[in-house]
């Protein structure tokens, strides 16, 4: 007797095709989305407004309109990673820098608003806030880190292609 029973019938994923990818930008889907979104509530809310203040939200929504018409032409595929450098060296020193505020007004809180703890009851009830600003500046020395210690690739290949340009 043979117990294992063997598949002969097709399943509807064998014989299923797959429609076309969408060959839509994302930034194009993201500029098409807020339009879609922003159009009606500034149309709805012009004639609600007073003037000076429709005026202004009619300028920031053409702004908007612009600017993002302008991120819709970046090309995703062309940026590489040398590109993203300064981008990721500024998010590593604002995630430093925003906890090493946040430390620096949550002791001044302590020392200014709270002298009727001591210190182990202050560290007792506000350990927690503490922690999590040290983690946000550990975050960000991380991603310092492995920035300074990512090779430079973009650099050596203009120092190549000036050298063979000098020959």
């Amino acid at each position: 007797m043979d117990f294992e029973g063997k598949a002969t019938a097709t399943t509807a994923t064998d014989n299923m095709e797959l429609p076309p990818a969408n060959t839509r930008k994302p930034l194009v889907l993201l500029r098409d989305a807020e339009a879609l979104l922003r159009r009606p509530t500034v149309e709805t809310l012009v004639p609600i407004l007073p003037p000076k203040l429709s005026n202004k939200l009619q300028t920031a929504s053409s702004l908007a309109e612009e600017s993002l018409k302008e991120l819709a032409e970046i090309n995703l595929e062309e940026i590489g990673d040398f590109d993203l450098r300064p981008a990721r060296i500024r998010v590593g020193l604002s995630f430093v820098g925003f906890g090493a505020l946040m430390i620096l007004i949550l002791l001044l809180h302590l020392k200014t608003l709270n002298l009727q703890f001591s210190t182990v009851e202050q560290m007792q009830q506000f350990w927690y806030q503490y922690v999590w600003f040290v983690c946000l500046g550990v975050a960000g020395m991380f991603i310092l880190g492995r920035e300074a210690m990512r090779p430079i690739r973009k650099q050596r290949k203009l120092q190549r292609d000036n050298i063979y340009k000098q020959r």
